[in-house]
This record gives structure tokens, C-alpha cells and sequence, in this order.
């Protein structure tokens, strides 16, 4: 299914990178997969059916603020050349998994939980924690602003 995924919103060559689901628009296999919702205080993140592709007609819809404010994006894990990355694990999936409350209480509907990062490495924790996690957020809580900082 990944590679079906990629296939349909790059015509690059296949990855078999995982998908890292707080991507920036520029990463290499770029899709959006959510649409932020919910209030300034609380916000959440809305799962789409299918990713869409990264466009810059998609991203114009964003305006005028930044594209990662509005939307979730997935797109293949940098690893090493990552900040959160150890070599081996995401830091960021396993400080989300582990220090943000819960946001759900059922698996969101997301459609790159299969080949997402998050999900292979920390499972149903990191799910249930997801749909609050705005990767451009300028109105963070102190404990946000502490997960998204790398260790």
C-alpha cells in the first residue's frame, strides 16, 4: 500500500523510508493528510480519506499563514538527517507518545498509519496522541513546546 501511496502523489522514484507524519512541504514525497481544526487553544487534526499531494495550489489555500499551520503532512523520514533522529528511533514519537495526554480514545482514522514512522515505532500510543500535534504551532503550552524540542 505505501509504495501505491507514493506512486500516486510523486512520480519520484518509490521509498522505502517510512512515512514521517509532521513533515515539512519540501520533503521528498510530500502529501497532505490532515487539515487542522479545533480552537487556538485546542486545536485538533481532521484525517483525510487519501493523501493529497503537495501542490502549491494546495499550499496557496494556506495562505497567509504557513502551510504546516493548516495542514498535517506526511513525507518520507529523513532519518540522520533529522534532529529528532537517533540513529535508530524518533525522538519526537517517542516524547509524544509519552508525554502528551491522550487526544482520542479510538485510532483516528488516518490514512498513513501503515507506513508512518510514529506508528511503527511507539503503535496505538503515538495514534491517540496525533490528532493534537500542529507542526507549525504558534501558540504552543509549555509541554508542547518540551516535545517538540529535541533532546
Amino acid at each position: 500500500m505505501k509504495k501505491d501511496i507514493l506512486k500516486e502523489i510523486s512520480n519520484q522514484e518509490k521509498t522505502e523510508m517510512p512515512l514521517c507524519p509532521s513533515a515539512r512541504p519540501e520533503t521528498k514525497n510530500s502529501a497532505v493528510f490532515g487539515v487542522v481544526g479545533g480552537t487556538v487553544d485546542e486545536p485538533r487534526v481532521n484525517y483525510l480519506k487519501q493523501p493529497q499531494p503537495v501542490t502549491e495550489d494546495l499550499l496557496s489555500v494556506a495562505s497567509p499563514v504557513t502551510p504546516t499551520e493548516v495542514f498535517r503532512i506526511a513525507g518520507e523520514c529523513a532519518g540522520n538527517g533529522c534532529q529528532h533522529f537517533d540513529g535508530q528511533n524518533c525522538g519526537l514519537a517517542t516524547r509524544v507518545a509519552n508525554q502528551l495526554s491522550v487526544a482520542t480514545e479510538t485510532l483516528p482514522p488516518c490514512p498513513i498509519r501503515r507506513d508512518c514512522r510514529w506508528w511503527q515505532q511507539e503503535g496505538k500510543s503515538a495514534c491517540m496522541r496525533c490528532p493534537q500535534v500542529i507542526t507549525d504551532n504558534y501558540n504552543p503550552s509549555l509541554l508542547d513546546r518540551q516535545v517538540a524540542t529535541p533532546t
